[in-house]
């Protein structure tokens, strides 16, 4: 039985879909749903201004996910714990999974090429990889 459940949104439709699938777990568990977003800022900023700008432009998009995340949670007569963090993906997710001590993670498939995936990795294999709970990917 799971009591804390961890939903990653990047506000693809793949996510979407594990927002609908982490919603009825988390119902079905009587669990404690988070939703995380993470906030990619660049690596080496040039100035002050492109941090913000930045920061403005991830705000803007990650209200409209939100927005619709929970709109979704409602006519699921849901609660989640929506929060926005900021740093690497993979890394900012696999941090708050252990300082949370949550049990179970739920992350959507975003397919890319074969090459792409070869070459570079995708984020749900690494979140499989590197997840401290167990993971259920939603395509």
């Amino acid at each position: 039985m799971f009591k804390q459940i961890v939903i990653a949104n990047d506000g693809s439709e793949g996510a979407f879909k594990a927002l609908s699938f982490a919603l009825d777990l988390a119902h079905l568990h009587h669990a404690h749903l988070h939703m995380l977003l993470v906030e990619e800022l660049p690596d080496f900023p040039a100035s002050i201004d492109e941090v913000m700008e930045e920061k403005d432009e991830a705000d803007h998009r990650f209200k409209a996910v939100i927005d619709r995340a929970q709109a979704l949670a409602k006519l699921k007569h849901a609660k989640m714990e929506v929060h926005v963090l900021a740093g690497h993906p993979v890394r900012t997710i696999v941090d708050f999974l252990k300082d949370q001590a949550i049990d179970h993670l739920v992350i959507g498939f975003m397919g890319h090429s074969a090459l792409y995936e070869r070459i570079i990795g995708g984020t749900a294999d690494r979140l499989v990889r590197f997840s401290p709970c167990s993971v259920t990917v939603v395509k």
